[in-house]
């Protein structure tokens, strides 16, 4: 007889979503099925609004993640109106972005999927939560954790207006300036970000990596997919969150594609499925092969481990030795595990911190100069960024007078999808065995999908 076993809700992500588990009559996985129930519009319903509306309006698709979603809609207006923002502004922006990714991957870390990682034991009998990742990592450093995640999105309130839903981006520039004394403020947080980053790196390497929870999930073959990899990159192909061409690179690390976003329809396809709302992508030229990996499947990842993999190496000193070290540790690059999400997530927070303190000391963010106004009628224009999650991009199509005909959103969480999916069932093959269900295996296959850190509200946008 076949056995059904529902996951529902899955917990610790953004959004609504179950898995799916259908056994055979010998107790073995024939199917896993990652679906996600929501229903959102925001491409239909754009539609008729001011283009200029669209920063504010998109990022309402989002509760964790709306600062992505700003920028990338305000580069979109960029483009749309080609207008191109003052240096100040292109500073402002970037610093709002990059803090914004700090204290979104510690949320991720301490509070969502990290405490898969952090707390070892039956997670019937243990806190697999915040309380259970502070306890494994030590209380002063969690303590340290909550305050500087106040103390950005301080930061962030001052430079967008909110320290949730930024208003601060305008079609050329930004609404703002920074002066002297809050230069100096985001100084001061900025060097408390990295000094936190520098400690949290250390205390990873001495605790976590020995954990045997985590030497196991590592070396897990259940949690490897050879898959493609895109991340943005500068002009040297070092990973950058603001700006830059989107590379991908085969599952042997093999550069594949590199392209501005504005190219990005002849590289990416969307698709549906009748299981789920959330959409997966897959690169054209590849094509889609069904939920498998290898070289002759479409199907890519994006996020942390993504950009890493994607990128030939970091843009700042700390974060490149610690890239260095990552790939050393593992031996290859691409590294495919998918619980390498976290390392590469922390490396990150490192990169993220450094690239603060670096933006926060120029002197050119304190110029008043902080927009170039629009002169060009408008009709198309397209805007991408890093999102915590991964590549994310705004397509706006309007008529002369900027009100929207078409929006297109390439979200993070809708790159990964397919790759998502994939993973869990491969864990729940892999873990399930003869019938023999436990909560033990049961929230190992979870692992398989909190690692990506998925925005399911964003992914059914």
């Amino acid at each position: 007889m076949t056995r059904r076993i529902l996951i529902d809700p899955v917990t610790r992500l953004e959004g609504h979503g179950r898995i799916d588990i259908r056994l055979d009559e010998a107790g073995n996985v024939s199917h896993a099925f990652f679906q996600v129930p929501d229903f959102k519009g925001f491409e239909q319903f754009s539609v008729g609004r001011a283009a200029e509306e669209m920063p504010t309006l998109t990022q309402k698709i989002c509760g964790v993640c709306p600062t992505a979603h700003h920028i990338a809609g305000t580069k979109a207006l960029d483009d749309l109106f080609t207008a191109a923002p003052p240096t100040a502004a292109r500073l402002i922006r970037e610093l709002m972005h990059t803090a914004f990714i700090f204290e979104d991957h510690l949320l991720h870390f301490f509070y969502l999927g990290g405490p898969d990682i952090l707390v070892d034991g039956d997670p019937a009998k243990q806190n697999h939560n915040v309380f259970g990742a502070i306890a494994a990592m030590g209380d002063t450093l969690g303590r340290q954790v909550i305050n500087i995640r106040k103390k950005v999105r301080a930061m962030n309130a001052m430079l967008g207006g909110s320290a949730l839903y930024p208003v601060c981006g305008l079609a050329g520039g930004v609404s703002k300036p920074v002066d002297a004394k809050m230069r100096a403020e985001i100084i001061q947080t900025s060097t408390d970000a990295l000094a936190l980053a520098r400690q949290l790196l250390a205390v990873f390497h001495d605790k976590v990596r020995k954990k045997p929870l985590y030497k196991e999930m590592v070396g897990n073959p259940a949690f490897n997919l050879s898959t493609y990899y895109m991340g943005l990159v500068d002009d040297n192909d070092r990973v950058n969150f603001y700006d830059g061409r989107l590379r991908v690179v085969t599952p042997d690390g093999r550069p594949w594609a590199c392209f501005s976003a504005d190219q990005y329809l002849d590289h990416l396809v969307e698709r549906t499925d009748a299981h789920s709302y959330m959409k997966p992508t897959y690169l054209k030229k590849v094509g889609w092969k069904g939920y498998q990996d290898g070289p002759d499947s479409g199907l890519y990842r994006v996020g942390p481990l993504a950009r890493l993999n994607a990128a030939k190496a970091m843009a700042t000193p700390l974060a490149q030795q610690e890239y260095e070290r990552f790939y050393d540790t593992i031996g290859h690059k691409p590294a495919h595990n998918t619980m390498l999400y976290h390392w590469a997530r922390l490396i990150e927070v490192l990169y993220a911190a450094e690239q603060m303190v670096t933006l926060s000391r120029s002197q050119a963010l304190t110029d008043p100069h902080v927009r170039t106004l629009p002169t060009q009628a408008p009709t198309s224009g397209v805007g991408v960024c890093e999102a915590p999650r991964g590549t994310l991009i705004h397509h706006y199509q309007t008529n002369a007078n900027a009100i929207v005909e078409r929006c297109n959103l390439l979200v993070a969480t809708q790159n990964n999808a397919a790759a998502i999916c994939l993973s869990v069932e491969k864990a729940a093959r892999a873990l399930i065995k003869n019938g023999v269900v436990t909560d033990t295996c049961l929230q190992q296959v979870e692992m398989a999908y909190r690692a990506y850190d998925p925005c399911l509200a964003c992914a059914t946008h």
